[in-house]
């Protein structure tokens, strides 16, 4: 399981042949890496569940190869996939087909095998890679302090102290599977991702930016940033995971931010010994070659007070209903969900 989904298996994936299983959407979150947080925040799975289905959907009108097959109606005590539309109410389980994902050996020293991986996963494996794009750069992003403004196309010498728009997306690519997640050359990159090609998962990233793009702003939505996970089976690469939703991209409504990250900010100002507790307890491993930072935290998050568990449960279901266009969730309107929760 996941910090916000669990994974059932239906069919074992094969050497040769994709399986079959699902994801179940729980209203579990989590910020930081931390894991799952002390609370749960209502109507939030279905609300990525719902999202994601949409998006995939969106991919497979355009030709864009994806590891989705469909979700189950909660309507119904049928379990065969079908598509959104078909649905009466928002989902909470997803149908995908299955690559394999083989163990990657820790060897200490922030070292990982990756040849072992590979060696085991043959040629139908889950690429141990996440693939960011990037259209806007928010004061404070890592972007910053890896290149200056004029290697991202900006006639500028140094960052401003506000959001900038980029002239083109920018696609990087980080591990996924490392217990602290790195940005990586396009060299290490490529060794990374395997018999995958590196070229053409840039491509297929900037598909779905562009989608998610042009979705975003037909509903009043901008389109900040966001990522994805590849499989690659047959010589092709899929798009896998979960697409386009409030926690694996950032969507902003009226210059407010639509996502996980108002919950991230919520913490920085209400808990920062926590969040400075997480950040030495990442450095410490770091320093001491170990892989899991979470053992040697001192100190765990609090629990969210009633009132903003309730507003960000209403910005994840309003921001559904008018990204879709549909209203799956009884919530306000999108608008004064995001007016609530400028003032948290």
């Amino acid at each position: 399981m996941t910090s916000v989904k669990e994974f059932r298996v239906e069919a074992e994936p094969t050497a040769e042949e994709l399986g079959r299983g699902r994801f179940v959407f729980t209203d579990q979150y989590s910020v930081f890496d931390w894991g799952e947080m002390p609370d749960l925040i209502s109507e939030k799975g279905a609300s990525l569940c719902t999202m994601g289905a949409y998006n995939f959907e969106r991919l497979d009108e355009e030709g864009i190869p994806t590891h989705y097959v469909g979700v189950s109606d909660p309507g119904t005590e049928a379990t065969d996939p079908v598509p959104l539309g078909d649905c009466d109410a928002p989902p909470t389980e997803m149908a995908i087909e299955l690559t394999q994902v083989p163990d990657l050996p820790y060897l200490g020293d922030d070292e990982y095998d990756y040849d072992a991986y590979h060696d085991a996963a043959g040629e139908n494996y889950l690429i141990p890679l996440e693939i960011v794009f990037r259209n806007t750069v928010p004061v404070g992003s890592s972007l910053r302090s890896r290149g200056s403004p004029e290697e991202y196309g900006l006639d500028a010498e140094t960052w401003p102290d506000e959001v900038v728009d980029l002239p083109e997306p920018v696609v990087e690519f980080s591990t996924k599977y490392e217990e602290q997640d790195r940005y990586l050359s396009r060299t290490e990159a490529d060794r990374i991702a395997g018999a995958a090609d590196l070229g053409a998962l840039e491509d297929v990233a900037l598909a779905v930016n562009d989608l998610l793009n042009r979705e975003a702003e037909k509903r009043g939505f901008v389109h900040e940033d966001g990522k994805i996970e590849c499989l690659y089976h047959d010589g092709e690469v899929r798009v896998a995971d979960v697409v386009g939703t409030f926690d694996e991209n950032r969507f902003s409504y009226g210059g407010q931010e639509v996502s996980k990250e108002v919950v991230r900010q919520y913490y920085k100002r209400t808990d920062p010994e926590w969040v400075e507790a997480v950040s030495a307890a990442k450095s410490r491993a770091r320093e001491e070659g170990v892989a899991d930072w979470r053992g040697l935290c001192e100190r765990s998050p609090d629990p969210l007070p009633d009132d903003v568990l309730q507003a960000v449960s209403d910005l994840y279901a309003a921001g559904t209903n008018a990204y879709t266009g549909t209203a799956w969730f009884d919530a306000p309107e999108v608008g004064a969900a995001v007016d609530r929760v400028r003032d948290l």
